[in-house]
């Protein structure tokens, strides 16, 4: 048992959050089976999946026969199911190199990371030290996801990101500042303009600042990826910057 699923349960957890952060659509039982080696028949798969979704780790939106995970189970996902996709070593030296000129110019060094990581992950980045800066990038990445195909959805999410106080707050007071990386669910932080975004955070310290940077992206974000590069960009800082 993990976390009070059974093995399977949690087999078929991993592979219908893997299945959703793929297609970004309900995945139905019929997907598990077809694509997924689970070793169960659909009908075992459908049974333990009504089950996931009474103990609150799955969701059926609107009339889908498909489920969505819900933030408790990405949240199980992050932290135990995910195998993590390290970056390579040749770009984590491109990633250094693209900021390092900016070492002794912490608000230059701030920018170019925050657009370094941008792009890097392909999402919004956000980046803040705690005397209120804030530096962002990657606004345009959002319209790569079609959950944000909702104009109203975007218009909430930039209306928030463009407050520094609402973006202090966001990354200093909900984020762990003690945990090498944390992950938010927009849904967990009582800001109803960030119910359909997942935000992974991390903390460093450069220049006698204490800082957090930030990616935000879908719910469904590929955290594997995602993770690894935040927590990279968080040491490069450091090192780069000088404690």
């Amino acid at each position: 048992m993990t976390n009070g699923l059974s093995a399977r349960q949690t087999q078929i957890l991993k592979a219908l959050i893997d299945e959703y952060i793929e297609t970004a659509c309900p995945v139905g039982s019929e997907n598990l089976d077809k694509k997924y080696n689970l070793g169960v028949s659909p009908a075992t798969i459908r049974n333990e999946m009504v089950s996931l979704t009474k103990a609150g780790y799955l969701r059926q939106p609107h009339t889908s026969s498909g489920r969505i995970p819900s933030p408790v189970a990405m949240k199980f996902y992050v932290d135990q199911l995910m195998e993590e996709k390290q970056m390579s070593l040749a770009d984590e030296v491109k990633a250094k190199e693209e900021i390092r000129d900016s070492k002794d110019n912490l608000d230059k060094l701030l920018d170019e990371a925050t657009h370094a990581l941008a792009a890097r992950t392909r999402s919004l980045a956000l980046t803040a030290i705690d005397d209120g800066r804030v530096w962002q990038a990657g606004y345009a990445n959002i319209f790569t996801n079609p959950e944000f195909n909702d104009m109203g959805i975007c218009s909430g999410l930039f209306s928030f990101l463009e407050e520094a106080q609402s973006i202090h707050e966001l990354l200093f007071e909900r984020s762990s500042l003690t945990d090498p990386f944390d992950v938010l669910f927009g849904e967990e932080l009582s800001w109803p303009e960030l119910n359909s975004v997942g935000i992974v955070t991390a903390h460093f310290n450069a220049k006698g600042k204490s800082g957090v940077l930030g990616v935000v992206g879908p719910i469904r974000s590929s955290y594997s990826t995602v993770v690894p590069i935040v927590r990279y960009f968080s040491t490069m800082i450091e090192e780069v910057a000088g404690k």
